[in-house]
């Protein structure tokens, strides 16, 4: 007889483990309050990041630290609130960045990245959604001959330990490829195996209809409460209670906040972001994704417009909106991008990336509870690291050798 499971989140992770588990012949609930890939899911840059092998660390250069007090800079703004509130969790972030702890984070971080492009793979072709996808690549673009020099050196070490693929383009290469950016520009990093989505919500919502095509159920509803139930579990929404043998927590930037219900305090925190489609004339579109990696914002030319996307907002989840990061990633965008058109919506969208102290997610059973899974915190790869993510957590709830060494991941390696 096939498990009853739950799973709490209709992200690309709660999705992509809900199909999973339907896959293994598991009868699987999805729980949302709004539609799949809606949430954040929707928001992010649209890329699929295969050379993501290196998370994001918290700045520990001194004059980077300064710059960023006057609080004007593109890729990372803060809020005196959520330094406050998040104070714990930053101050760990801050340390397990120092070179120390890093280098052993990063390869650890990289065994995920490294399956990310194969187990979307099979995925795309199940949904039918390979026309949301390109595999060109994109574009890492600098004006600083130096830091160009530098991001070829971590490439190519990259390239000799993952299997990333890239190509250099000085000034002249990147301007017969993007024939439409400005001047001034040392040069870009093409990265040749990542994949670009040209519409990030659809595609997560067309992997949750082939889950539903494969016998999964879909129910949008508010969370109430999650708690034991004998030996299973009881998960009480606004449309009544649902019963189960395993729960799977993956609610993004809220898990934190539910687990604390639970009795789990992991040192969860948000890095808030925002993005708005603009218009662009016929034949001057770009061509590839851009990440200008000198200020800190995408370009990406989705279908619903040329999607910019702002870096990291150190802020409360439930902080109002601020307009200034975006305003200010506008204003260098059209420097970059001259024919970017004009904004297409009222208001920027605003979304929130789950992230933990150490910069890796939490995937695998909860330490007190049974039944209990947890799929969590990955930070600015929740999309690209989603399938390989229900893929370890079919493995585990299964009791099969997972793929990966899944020590780093656990939820209580934090004690």
């Amino acid at each position: 007889m096939s498990r009853q499971t739950v799973v709490l989140g209709a992200g690309m992770v709660g999705v992509s483990i809900a199909w999973h588990l339907a896959r293994r012949g598991r009868s699987v609930l999805l729980v949302d309050r709004r539609q799949p890939g809606r949430e954040t899911s929707y928001g992010n840059g649209g890329l699929i990041q295969r050379e993501a092998v290196r998370p994001y660390p918290f700045p520990r250069e001194f004059g980077k630290l300064l710059s960023a007090l006057p609080n004007r800079r593109v890729d990372i703004r803060y809020r005196a609130s959520g330094m406050l509130t998040y104070a714990g969790p930053l101050f760990d972030y801050w340390r397990y960045s120092s070179p120390r702890h890093y280098e052993r984070i990063a390869d650890e971080y990289a065994s995920l990245i490294v399956l990310a492009t194969e187990e979307h793979a099979p995925m795309i072709e199940a949904a039918g959604a390979a026309d949301l996808i390109g595999k060109e690549g994109w574009l890492e673009v600098h004006r600083s001959q130096a830091e160009l020099e530098r991001r070829r050196f971590e490439a190519e070490d990259a390239a000799s330990r993952f299997g990333v693929t890239h190509a250099v383009l000085d000034d002249r290469s990147l301007a017969r490829s993007e024939p439409q950016l400005g001047t001034g520009l040392a040069g870009a990093i093409h990265w040749t195996n990542s994949w670009s989505v040209a519409d990030p919500g659809a595609l997560v919502a067309a992997y949750a209809a082939n889950f539903q095509q494969q016998g999964g159920e879909f129910l949008q509803a508010d969370l109430k409460r999650v708690s034991q139930d004998g030996q299973g579990w009881r998960v009480e929404t606004d449309d009544g209670n649902h019963y189960a043998d395993d729960v799977v927590v993956a609610l993004g930037p809220w898990a934190g906040e539910w687990l604390t219900g639970l009795g789990y305090r992991l040192p969860t925190f948000v890095k808030r972001g925002y993005h708005m489609h603009f218009g662009a004339p016929q034949g001057q579109r770009l061509r590839h994704w851009i990440a200008d990696a000198d200020i800190g914002y995408i370009l990406a030319p989705m279908r619903a417009g040329i999607r910019l996307t702002t870096g990291a907002e150190l802020a409360r989840l439930d902080a109002p909106p601020s307009g200034g990061q975006l305003d200010a990633a506008e204003r260098r965008a059209r420097e970059l991008y001259p024919a970017l058109g004009e904004r297409l919506e009222a208001e920027p969208w605003k979304g929130a990336r789950p992230c933990l102290a150490d910069m890796k997610p939490v995937i695998g059973p909860a330490p007190r509870h049974k039944g209990l899974w947890l799929a969590f915190g990955h930070g600015h790869q929740g999309f690209t690291l989603g399938p390989v993510t229900g893929r370890l957590i079919g493995e585990m709830m299964d009791g099969e050798p997972a793929s990966v060494d899944m020590s780093p991941f656990r939820a209580d390696r934090f004690r």
